[in-house]
């Protein structure tokens, strides 16, 4: 067999933890409705109303199960097929036909492969979700197709057989890459220059021609089919039984830094062509392209852009970039960005976004729930950024910030309000999967397989205590959940919702919270039968502003509200143990100010499951309430809340990995102090804002 230079093994090195591979993207595209897609998605006018009192955006019949208070709906927005590029290579083969199968309770085939290429195991999700979007890398969507298809023009090119794995590697430190030499195929080809692929500047000439052209053509083909998997298994009857969103990631990866975002598409009106950071890899471009080609379309096109895994970006999602333009420029920026990237991924499988002890200038702490599934590739530590930027967190390199982690990038947001009169990071919250095996929300720590393909897809390669940190029980972890609380389940109420950030991400589970604030709310409401109608007529939801306080008021007041996730027959879930209501603000000299404050249940009323058998001890509760003011109110203080609900400590699918096995075939791992046995699986709401009057709310 033929090798490859191991000129791009400084390339391979950068690509092995991405996880999400390095981008690429479409050609600039008009907005259309995708004729694939078209077929069965009928663009006809409708005169069925939406929860919002206006026709629905599509054509369908109403919900006939329609509760105006809402319902919480849970589901998975970021998820990843055979068409990205990263599972391909780790021998996912389910399509996403088969992800939204896996969505609505279906067995799907598994990893490992066997011989003649097919799946040797079925894994099924315990529970359906309620709704799914496939978000498959734009990074290389038709460089993928075009190494896949045997009637390809290049399928028989050195390129494409190096991506399948079919070119020898004579290198000794290429092949301890493993499947990540691959990439090399398509992210920049066999003997290219690395620091030309360290950029991911532009298309592989030897597959893609030198304009590109056939890699975007073919990437537009796959773009239709993507949309027309999310078509066929949408129910537009009545029974609103499951939702399906047309959606793709934009992979920005500058620097081996990861500022990744996931593309939402309210119906089936989208891009021509998906935006891929290899074409386009200005955010700024990228966020103008979203709005004047969707946004403002005029045609019916609506999206949203949601950031994830922030913990990884090295300072670099949430850092303010634009400070030496005219103030009107500053300000169009930061209202765009706002617009159009409402909700955050605050939590997945490579890690909790939302925040970290011991940062840079952040007062008030430590939070011991900040050291939840914390996440750094590198053997050691990261160095503070403080108020830098760095580069290269997906090989462990450079520095983390403040501003890798929601809650700060939440006051960054006030900062930035009281600056310049708009505020940029105005987002709510939801969580996800990022799992590569097409099994979006697959998320419980009792039944995780890992989210990688065959890479992980044995509890022998999760707890090898040599696994690539983004792979093995000391980083990784199943997952999250997206929450949306929304009037009916069609695309119409939720993407509403979204909108609104009417919003909230679990751990897993599906824990219910509710929040709310106002001025008046009464310390009985939590016994009040009409709770929820008092709430919503006296304050605002989780996503809300406050409104101005009426005379007299002294402080705001915040109703939280949660139930327990009901589990299943067959599955067991955790009690809650207590709500903490999260309060941030801004002091002088950068200071970024927080405080935690626990307003129903205790630590102390339910410890959870003993630690080392995994065995469940009394305790916790099946809802909790609770009516709070806050006592350290300052009405000239810009303020942002957010409610956090734990369960009580249960056990990490590593533990209870670990105790599956015989005491003496326990790896290192099982024993190693720095991998906690327990975790408290938890819910986070999207925030309510606050402003002073006369500041911008």
């Amino acid at each position: 067999m033929r090798s490859i230079s191991p000129r791009i093994v400084p390339v391979l090195a950068a690509l092995a933890l991405l996880g999400c591979p390095a981008a690429d993207a479409p050609d600039e595209g008009a907005v259309s409705e995708d004729a694939a897609a078209a077929d069965s998605a009928p663009a006809q006018e409708t005169t069925a109303l939406a929860p919002s009192g206006m026709p629905y955006s599509e054509q369908r019949e109403a919900c006939a199960d329609r509760d105006p208070l809402k319902r919480a709906h849970f589901g998975e927005l970021h998820v990843h097929s055979v068409l990205s590029m990263d599972a391909n290579i780790w021998d996912v083969r389910s399509t996403p036909d088969d992800a939204y199968r896996f969505a609505k309770g279906e067995a799907i085939g598994f990893a490992p492969l066997d011989e003649s290429g097919q799946p040797t195991r079925q894994i099924s999700n315990e529970r359906p979700l309620h709704f799914a979007a496939v978000t498959d890398h734009a990074s290389f969507l038709g460089e993928v197709s075009l190494c896949r298809r045997p009637d390809s023009p290049v399928y028989d090119s050195d390129n494409c057989r190096v991506f399948r794995g079919e070119l020898a590697v004579e290198s000794e430190e290429m092949q301890e890459m493993g499947s990540f030499v691959r990439l090399a195929g398509i992210t920049g080809g066999v003997g290219a220059d690395p620091a030309d692929q360290l950029q991911l500047n532009g298309r592989i000439p030897a597959l893609c021609g030198e304009d590109g052209a056939p890699c975007v053509a073919e990437m537009d083909s796959v773009w239709s089919e993507i949309k027309a998997a999310a078509e066929r298994h949408y129910d537009r009857s009545s029974d609103c039984s499951f939702t399906t969103f047309h959606a793709y990631e934009y992979t920005a990866t500058p620097d081996i830094s990861k500022v990744h975002r996931n593309v939402v598409f309210r119906n089936a009106v989208t891009l021509d062509s998906p935006i891929a950071f290899v074409d386009e890899p200005d955010v700024w471009n990228y966020f103008e392209r979203l709005d004047a080609d969707c946004l403002q379309a005029g045609n019916g096109c609506d999206v949203l852009s949601i950031p994830h895994n922030s913990n990884l970006s090295n300072g670099r999602m949430f850092t303010i970039d634009y400070a030496d333009e005219a103030l009107d420029d500053q300000r169009g920026k930061a209202a765009l960005r706002a617009e159009i990237e409402p909700l955050v991924e605050i939590m997945q499988i490579k890690g909790d976004s939302e925040c970290r002890n011991g940062l840079w200038k952040v007062a008030g702490g430590p939070d011991e729930q900040c050291d939840f599934e914390k996440l750094w590739p590198g053997p050691q530590p990261p160095e503070d950024c403080q108020d830098g930027t760095g580069q290269g967190a997906l090989v462990g390199l450079g520095c983390q910030s403040r501003l890798d982690f929601a809650r700060y990038a939440l006051v960054e947001g006030l900062r930035e309000e009281e600056r310049i009169g708009v505020n940029p990071y105005r987002f709510g919250i939801v969580a996800a999967t990022d799992a590569h095996n097409a099994n979006p929300g697959d998320a419980e720590e009792i039944s995780y397989d890992g989210w990688a393909g065959y890479e992980d897809d044995l509890a022998t390669d999760r707890l090898n205590p040599e696994a690539r940190p983004l792979q093995g029980a000391g980083g990784s972890n199943p997952g999250g959940l997206a929450g949306v609380w929304a009037e009916e389940n069609s695309r119409d109420a939720l993407f509403d919702a979204m909108r609104r950030r009417e919003a909230f991400g679990t751990s897993g589970p599906r824990i219910e919270p509710r929040f709310f604030g106002g001025w008046g709310y009464s310390p009985d409401l939590c016994g009040d039968l009409d709770m929820l109608s008092r709430a919503y007529a006296g304050g605002v939801p989780m996503g809300g502003d406050l409104p101005a306080p009426p005379d007299g008021a002294a402080a705001p007041v915040f109703a939280v509200s949660a139930l327990r996730d009901p589990g299943t027959e067959n599955l067991q879930t955790n009690p809650l143990q207590r709500i903490q209501i999260v309060k941030g603000w801004s002091g002088e000299d950068d200071v970024i100010h927080q405080a935690v404050y626990d307003v129903a249940g205790s630590a102390a009323d339910a410890p959870g499951a003993d630690p080392e058998t995994c065995a469940a001890r009394p305790g916790g509760h099946d809802s909790l309430c609770a009516v709070w003011t806050d006592p350290d109110f300052d009405p000239d203080q810009r303020a942002v809340y957010y409610a956090r609900v734990l369960e009580v400590p249960s056990c990490r699918w590593s533990a209870l990995q670990c105790n599956a096995l015989p005491e003496d075939e326990r790896p290192s791992i099982c024993s190693n102090p720095a991998v906690p046995r327990t975790v408290s699986e938890r819910a986070w709401t999207s925030p309510i804002w606050f402003a002073p009057a006369g500041g911008e709310g």
